[in-house]
């Protein structure tokens, strides 16, 4: 059994074959197909510290004080008892800034202030009384890094309006609007000079009644698209300090889909829908990003309950599958939305496929950017699942290629997927097909051209299309001993690789269920192999690099959930026999949470029969049921760890459930096997566990006592056993080779912006900054304290 309520096969169940034959027109879609990248070089040179200097009255609301970009930050003064805010004077390095200070609705002195330098700033309040309050301010540029890095080069702009190099140009607004006919769907474009007359109203959860006009934010950060759209009134003025009335002060971060990199700016995946951003669909009906639904539906949605919407292309995996990447993005982008929308009471993200991915490695890497997430499709990170895409290309290397096979050795196509831990081998066909090539360095990539990319033998110092080479700051070089010729002669090493196949003995739970025999599984793991550094077929097993490996659980490429027990998540998912969506993904992250921390009271997963997805109503569902969990967490103001304050809060009716694919609540608790089946990977029938964030095994030695019954060897078999194992055997009862915990809230490049291999934590939080991210009920983050 993969995990507690569902057993390992499936294989012959009515309700899995019917599966498998409707999702065969899906064996070209690839919600996980990617685009591929390569580093160069960048330099930000900020410098400076951040903090308060003498006093306590300044707080910096919209960031973190050390990450503030841009050139502005929402600034709040607390008054001493007595003294007016008229009385107080505003400096920013020696200028006077009063005039960019007010009173908000509810007394707070606030501004939003502007004219920061690049680097240190100090902002000072003076009281009548002579006494004075200073604050530091690190700002960091519009363009980026703040915390990534050296920046991935050459880099194309396609905005035509881009002003300079970093692709800023001016912002840039739209206006659509809900009509009152019911044959106009979704939003329509709407012109404030020309205002059209069949707008409909729409009442917020403020209980605001406004005309439904949604105004999309288009502008350029970190070299890259975001978008902000909120309901609103294009007649009346919006500040931080005075939004307009409708806002409810929460925000939901819609992401893209797949995974991989591209040499030059992209669109920010749709936050309305009619701003001009395609929704990606599955099979033409499923959409990937937040249904159009949810952002709009009159009863069950974001836009028309007064919610902003936020999306940055960098947080779309297929355009960008680096966690420090997509984090610094939205970083940048919610610190936007405070300073021209207002503060946040809390944050949703909401995703499918690469989408889950990114929420859920930067909601454990970067905690307190999400309070809750909503993944389907479930992919909790990309380098743990990588193991699972190595093994299929390995594997089908193999079997599908009969000329590899010993003599007297055939398999069946049940046996193969045996192997495999699946019900079939089409999940690993479009598995290799859709996903493999991200990591090949001489595969195209966006922005590169041919001219461009690397060759290993007509242009090896090329950029290498590769989501490995891509996220170089975060896996470090590869170290001088294990250098290819190509390295040597460029005299530096391409990206360390973080998967290993070492002491895996492919098919082993098959053999030991006498579903293979010996010979075969011999015959495989002789003739099974490993990847180069140019992830090219070698004999040898493919050995993991160092400090790569350390590095991918360090920097939360490889998800170990240490710090996700502080975000909220309810899972959407539905069956997938055969289009690499697996199923097993959600009870992997399940898996890692129990590990980590005893339970997973975080996270709750809705299951049904629609394909991938579970029920057609499951993302709308979910977005109101996690606004309601984190609702009543806003409440608790108590100095309990959040944590505890996220399972003490959820929502008693908030549980694993079993819906019938149309909204109904069939059951609490999960689906049948026969609903949803979960099916293994090569790893685990290897012996890894379902957490399958094993991705290099200790060794143990081999005992040939271990081998009885149908798996029994005779004395040939032994003897090539110990020449194909020399040094022994995965033993997966313990932690992978440096294996640890993620550390939260890294940083990647020096303060003269050069590049920290691997990462070092953050210092402090410096104090009185960021409470604007989140109502004070969701403190306790490791950036939010």
């Amino acid at each position: 059994m993969y995990h507690d309520r569902t057993r390992a096969g499936g294989r012959h169940s009515v309700f899995s074959i019917t599966l498998r034959i409707a999702l065969t027109a899906l064996c070209g879609v690839v919600l996980l197909s990617c685009s591929r990248s390569s580093p160069v070089s960048g330099n930000s040179n900020v410098t400076g510290s951040s903090g308060p200097v003498n006093g306590d009255a300044i707080h910096v609301l919209s960031n973190r004080a050390d990450l503030i970009n841009g050139g502005d930050a929402l600034v709040q003064v607390t008054l001493p008892a007595g003294v007016a805010a008229s009385a107080v004077k505003m400096d920013l390095n020696g200028k006077n800034i009063t005039s960019q200070f007010s009173t908000d609705d509810s007394g707070n002195y606030m501004g939003l202030v502007s004219g920061l330098k690049l680097g240190g700033n100090m902002i000072t309040a003076k009281f009548p009384d002579g006494s004075s309050s200073s604050y530091s301010i690190v700002n960091h540029p519009q363009g980026g890094p703040v915390i990534s890095g050296p920046q991935l080069q050459p880099w194309t702009c396609r905005n035509a309006a881009a002003t300079d190099a970093q692709c800023n140009q001016p912002v840039e607004y739209s206006y659509l609007y809900k009509s009152t006919d019911s044959t106009k769907a979704g939003l329509q474009p709407y012109d404030p000079a020309s205002p059209a007359s069949d707008v409909a109203d729409t009442t917020t959860q403020n209980g605001v009644t406004v005309p439904f006009i949604v105004r999309v934010e288009t502008g350029y950060q970190d070299r890259d698209q975001y978008k902000i759209a909120v309901l609103y009134q294009p007649d009346e003025s919006w500040s931080a300090t005075k939004p307009q009335p409708q806002f409810n002060h929460k925000l939901v971060i819609n992401h893209g889909f797949s995974c991989g990199v591209e040499y030059q700016s992209g669109n920010a995946p749709t936050v309305a829908p009619g701003d001009g951003t395609a929704i990606p669909v599955v099979g033409g009906n499923i959409p990937i990003g937040l249904p159009i639904e949810v952002l709009v539906d009159a009863t069950k949605n974001a836009l028309s309950q007064g919610f902003a919407v936020m999306s940055t292309a960098l947080n779309n995996s297929g355009h960008n599958c680096n966690v420090a990447v997509q984090a610094e993005s939205m970083i940048m982008a919610k610190e936007r939305v405070i300073e021209q929308y207002g503060t946040l009471r809390y944050t949703i993200g909401q995703g499918c496929s690469g989408g889950s991915l990114a929420m859920q490695w930067v909601a454990n890497a970067y905690p307190g950017i999400y309070q809750g997430i909503l993944p389907t499709c479930s992919f909790p990170d990309a380098w743990s699942v990588a193991t699972q895409f190595a093994d299929y290309h390995l594997t089908l290397a193999y079997f599908l290629d009969p000329s590899k096979w010993g003599s007297g050795v055939a398999w069946l196509p049940t046996q193969m997927a045996d192997v495999q831990g699946h019900v079939t081998i089409v999940n690993s066909i479009v598995s290799d097909n859709a996903q493999f090539h991200v990591v090949v360095p001489t595969d195209p990539c966006a922005g590169i051209s041919d001219a461009q990319r690397y060759d290993p033998m007509t242009n090896p110092s090329g950029v290498r299309c590769s989501v490995i080479d891509a996220a170089i700051n975060l896996f470090g070089p590869r170290p001088s001993s294990v250098w290819s010729p190509n390295e040597k002669a460029l005299g530096r090493g391409f990206g360390g690789l973080a998967v290993d196949n070492v002491g895996v003995q492919y098919g082993l739970g098959a053999l030991q269920k006498g579903t293979i025999l010996v010979d075969q599984f011999i015959d495989l793991n002789t003739k099974i192999g490993g990847l180069d550094v140019d992830i090219k077929p070698i004999p040898t097993r493919t050995a993991a690099d160092e400090p790569a490996l350390s590095n991918a659980y360090r920097t939360g490429l490889i998800n170990e959930t240490n710090n996700l027990n502080r975000t909220a998540i309810i899972d959407c998912r539905g069956p997938d026999p055969a289009a690499f969506h697996d199923s097993y993904r959600a009870f992997a992250v399940r898996a890692r949470l129990d590990r980590e921390h005893g339970n997973h009271d975080n996270q709750v997963i809705w299951e049904g029969p629609i394909l991938i997805m579970g029920d057609n109503e499951c993302a709308k569902n979910s977005f109101v049921a996690m606004d309601r969990w984190l609702s009543e967490v806003e409440k608790d103001v108590s100095p309990t760890p959040l944590a505890q304050k996220i399972v003490a809060k959820k929502p008693a009716d908030i549980k694993d459930a079993c819906f019938d694919g149309v909204g109904q609540k069939l059951t609490d608790g999960l689906c049948p096997d026969l609903v949803v089946p979960v099916y293994g990977t090569p790893r685990m029938v290897a012996g890894d566990a379902i957490s399958t964030d094993t991705n290099k095994c200790q060794l143990k030695p081999l005992v040939r006592s271990d081998y009885t019954g149908l798996a029994s060897l005779n004395d040939a078999q032994w003897s090539q056993m110990q020449k194909l194992y020399p040094e022994g055997v995965c033993d997966y009862s313990k932690p992978g080779v440096s294996q640890q915990g993620t550390i939260p809230w890294q940083t990647y490049q020096k303060p003269n912006g050069k590049v920290i291999y691997g990462g070092t934590p953050l210092p402090t939080i410096p104090a009185n900054s960021a409470a604007g991210w989140a109502a004070p009920a969701f403190s306790g983050y490791p950036s939010l304290k």
